[in-house]
């Protein structure tokens, strides 16, 4: 079920764009936190070079997008919540996080600033790739077992 909705986050009134996945939260916000794999599920990142391939608070470096390298910093990472949060190019860009439903059921959300709300359907996108992956992953484990 994907979902667009107006809401107060710690960022601030953000737009979410987000999609309920069948897979474990915790395979979910690891997709999310390893700079190495944002390529496999952003439509627009095609590279990254980060002080750190796992985020924490502070982490920072610049990604590839179609025809330009840009700077990023991670401004908020909470773990206890699977929220992070970064701005690009100094402006601020969406927050990410990954709720638990239970079950092996999750919700990733993407929260966007005001003035980023044309960015939606990127991130529609990028959250069908997510579940993509993660279906990948969960279909590749149960082959091996």
């Amino acid at each position: 079920m994907t979902r667009l909705r107006r809401t107060r986050t710690p960022d601030g009134r953000r737009l979410e764009v987000s999609h309920v996945v069948d897979a474990p939260p915790a395979e979910a916000w690891d997709l999310l936190v390893d700079t190495a794999r944002w390529p496999e599920w952003s439509p627009l990142v095609t590279g990254v070079e980060a002080t750190e391939r796992r985020l924490r608070l502070d982490t920072s470096g610049r990604v590839r997008i179609p025809g330009a390298w840009v700077p990023f910093r991670i401004t908020a990472y909470v773990p206890a919540e699977r929220r992070w949060s970064w701005r690009v190019l100094k402006l601020p860009g969406a927050g990410h996080r990954v709720d638990d439903l239970g079950a092996n059921r999750c919700r990733i959300a993407f929260e966007l600033p005001p003035t980023a709300t044309g960015y939606a359907p990127v991130c529609l996108r990028a959250l069908e790739r997510l579940e993509d992956r993660l279906l990948e992953e969960r279909v590749a484990e149960s082959n091996e077992e």
